[in-house]
């Protein structure tokens, strides 16, 4: 379950990261795309594992909070699925001539 936690996670950070802290950002980024571990992150930021725990979860709050007040993750997914439609009407109309 974590890695789908993980994978819409890191959309919410691809919609909404530039509105976290550069901190915060420096953090997930390194937790979600360079995958390192919390104890990793605290030793090259010569922090301890809980601010980076407190900062990982402050950051992932906000980010919930943000897609549920705009929404743009769900508009983008309900695009993509329509695309995805699309594509499938071209190719079977394409087919078919």
């Amino acid at each position: 379950m974590r890695v789908e936690e993980n994978i819409k996670l890191a959309k919410l950070f691809d919609a909404y990261g530039t509105l976290l802290s550069k901190g915060q950002q420096e953090v997930l980024s390194s937790y979600l795309y360079d995958d390192f571990t919390v104890s990793e992150i605290a030793e090259n930021l010569k922090v301890s594992r809980q601010a980076i725990m407190d900062s990982v979860t402050k950051a992932e709050k906000k980010l919930y909070s943000y897609e549920e007040k705009l929404g743009f993750l769900k508009k983008i997914e309900v695009l993509e699925s329509e695309n995805d439609k699309l594509k499938k009407k071209i190719v079977k109309l394409t087919l078919n001539n």
